[in-house]
């Protein structure tokens, strides 16, 4: 999608000549630069062609599959150093080969203050100074330390640990011990409520939780009494050392007490080192689940390692001169199965988070500067709802633009798609005019995975754009270690997530209710099926559910119904482009999707999140938009409505002309039975902490339905 040329015609044709004389000078180096070569003396060919050629086939010739990489048609991938078939020995791998490499980094904390807002609210903001590191040699010493001081205090080898903690090097050091000593890891995200908490402590019968001070406080303590076999807290942070006014039965613990513990001769001694097996459970993960109460996930060591497996076979280049800017939560599977993809290659890890990510970032004090401008990460991977707030502020930061820069611009943009669409890459635009944008993310960038959710079409251009980086989105699930596909970072086209990567094949499975089928034209479609080493051993104590979503086919293979919808495109690419439970049937028989109603509404400006909802007894879609707060101010200023951003939202008037505008914007890719006929504004986000949205920022729609229940009867009902 280019951006739209306004401009002055003299200006016009002034850069359209500057343009033509650059690309004659420069075509034959970069025609000749376009060929590389491979490992074995043959060439690639240029990009373009690249981009063009095969991903994945079908095995059979089928057109629903089972499709697999074309470098994976023989047999699928499970590990990616021989022997190397568990996590613990991952780490030791990448310890003796990285020894005095920085592996985990945190920034130091030089001070702490209060701001208060124009609006009274009260905000709490940060000066963060250098990054300290921790070895490769010294995070093996610290997770084995732990390690020995937990079975000390009593954790046994395969009886299940927890961690409830936010995204840090603790975090990490925690896991690589239960990884160690064969204690399967129990994750929690940190913004889940209370009565979740309890349901996974309790399920997976957690006696030992490691956890942080704050989430100890806030979170954790106010339902210690419905944990009865809980018996041992262990809190990563220094301070305090000792913890009163704890349930009898309940001893709390500092991280550093108990590796202190752990290192001592004799602790050392009498603890005996069970070594997981590749069959062994690794990790039990709760989903924060978008509907009713969250799932625990059994992932083996040989699912991880089959995953990160087939996620690192789609970065180039990927070694130990690269930075990976850790802040999604770990207790989700894109963040964790990232970072051992990353420890795996002797990269370096620093953490950061949503709030201190950037120099404009919430926590940052103005004139200080955020985590990427420090750590100038190489790597990053980040959830679709992340990339469309850059896209839409930075966007807004063009409109405020005088003339000229705004027309510079826009003229650089539409020509790098031009030459992006070619294969060319445009050093001369990078440097001139997109250094600036490249800047807010470090400046160093060279490959963003985007994952969790579909990426629309305008933010995907716009960051291969103006981060001169490729994005490679992605699709998976927890229930297949975040892998299934990864789309070639030379591959520009959107809306797709790339071939099956080489851990796994996908294929297609009629639904014949949602009108999908594989013998459909121009392409195959049906529900996605993911089969491999990396699909996991199912439900933790939901056998019902996991006869429902798992099988095991003739081969002795796994597979899981995934529930989404796809399609495979001719040179093997997968697109989304629908999901089951998002799928409703109206009165008049017309089926909607909802989340292909939403996708195409948040590319509205005025859109910064909506939620789509139909009621089968009715005949149309309502929704429940949260405007783009600026956006909203001006559209209300343009008409002569006064009032906050609240009162405005509470105002029939605005309803209305959002709903004209958004209207407008989808009239020719939405049927019109598709369009939402009434909408109510929200002015909150809806942030993981509301519990309106997951951690990976997807819709929950039970919560969401429960909260605008009232806003659902009015709209129906005509009110």
């Amino acid at each position: 999608m280019k951006l739209k040329e306004d401009l002055n015609p003299m200006l016009l044709l002034l850069f359209h000549l500057m343009v033509w004389i650059y690309t004659f000078i420069t075509f034959l180096p970069s025609y000749i630069l376009s060929w590389v070569s491979t490992p074995d003396g043959g060439f690639y060919g240029s990009e373009e062609e690249r981009a063009k050629r095969a991903k994945a086939r079908p095995l059979l010739g089928r057109p629903e599959g089972p499709y697999r990489a074309v470098n994976a048609a023989k047999r699928l991938e499970t590990s990616l150093h021989p022997g190397v078939d568990t996590l613990d020995k991952m780490f030791e791998y990448a310890a003796t080969r990285f020894p005095h490499r920085d592996c985990l980094g945190t920034r130091e904390v030089i001070s702490e203050e209060d701001e208060r807002q124009d609006n009274g609210k009260v905000f709490k903001k940060v000066v963060l100074g250098e990054y300290r590191w921790l070895s490769y040699k010294e995070v093996l010493t610290a997770a084995s330390q732990l390690g020995s001081g937990l079975a000390s205090l009593g954790q046994r080898p395969k009886n299940t640990i927890a961690i409830f903690c936010e995204t840090r090097a603790e975090w990490i050091i925690a896991a690589q011990a239960c990884f160690l000593y064969n204690f399967p890891l129990v994750t929690l995200y940190s913004t889940l409520g209370g009565p979740a908490i309890a349901h996974g402590l309790n399920e997976s019968q957690v006696s030992h939780i490691i956890t942080s001070r704050e989430l100890l406080e806030t979170r954790l303590k106010a339902i210690l009494i419905e944990v009865p076999r809980l018996q041992h807290i262990i809190v990563v942070d220094n301070t305090p050392t000792s913890w009163p006014g704890y349930p009898r039965g309940i001893s709390v613990h500092n991280m550093a007490a108990v590796q202190k513990l752990g290192a001592k001769p004799e602790n050392g001694l009498c603890v005996c080192v069970c070594q997981p097996l590749p069959s062994d459970i690794a990790v039990i993960m709760y989903t924060s689940g978008s509907t009713g109460i969250p799932k625990g996930v059994m992932i083996s060591h040989s699912n991880i390692i089959a995953g990160i497996t087939g996620m690192a076979e789609r970065i180039p280049n990927l070694c130990e001169e690269d930075t990976y800017i850790g802040y999604l939560p770990l207790a989700h599977v894109l963040e964790l199965s990232a970072e051992l993809v990353c420890v795996a290659h002797g990269c370096r890890i620093g953490y950061s988070s949503p709030q201190t990510l950037a120099d404009q970032s919430t926590k940052i004090k103005k004139g200080s500067k955020g985590d990427t401008s420090v750590l100038q990460p190489t790597l990053m991977a980040a959830v679709p709802e992340i990339m469309d707030r850059i896209y839409k502020n930075v966007m807004t930061k063009v409109e405020e633009m005088n003339c000229v820069q705004r027309t510079l611009f826009i003229l650089a943009y539409n020509y790098k798609l031009e030459q992006l669409a070619k294969g060319y890459s445009t050093p001369l635009c990078d440097k001139l005019v997109f250094k600036k944008v490249r800047s807010l993310l470090g400046g160093q960038t060279r490959v963003l995975l985007s994952g969790g959710a579909p990426l629309s079409a305008a933010t995907q251009r716009f960051m291969n754009v103006c981060f001169c980086c490729p994005v490679g989105q992605g699709y998976g699930l927890t229930e297949t270690c975040g892998a299934g596909t990864i789309s070639e970072l030379w591959d520009y086209s959107t809306g797709r997530v790339g071939g099956p990567l080489v851990c796994c094949e996908i294929k297609l499975k009629d639904w014949v209710e949602g009108g999908y089928r594989s013998t459909d034209k121009p392409h195959p479609r049906g529900e996605i099926l993911v089969g491999g080493p990396n699909v996991t051993m199912g439900y933790y104590r939901n056998e019902a559910k996991n006869q429902e979503d798992f099988f095991v086919d003739e081969n002795g293979q796994r597979w899981f119904c995934t529930g989404d919808i796809g399609e495979f495109h001719q040179d093997g690419c997968l697109k989304i482009i629908d999901r089951k439970k998002d799928l409703v049937k109206l009165q008049a028989g017309e089926y909607v999707s909802l989340g292909k109603v939403e996708a195409m509404l948040k590319n509205c400006p005025l859109v910064d999140n909506i939620c789509a909802y139909a009621n089968s007894d009715e005949t149309y879609v309502i929704g429940f938009v949260v405007p783009n707060q600026k956006q909203l101010l001006a559209l209300a200023d343009q008409y002569g409505i006064r009032g906050s951003c609240e009162q405005l939202c509470n105002t029939k008037a605005m309803e209305e002309l959002v709903l004209k505008i958004i209207t407008e914007a989808v009239d020719t890719v939405l049927e019109r039975f598709e369009i939402p006929r009434k909408i109510c504004l929200s002015p909150e986000p809806w942030t993981p902490e509301t519990g309106l949205v997951t951690d990976a920022f997807k819709l929950k729609r039970k919560e969401l339905k429960t909260r605008y229940q009232d806003d659902i009867e009015r709209m129906y009902g005509g009110k």
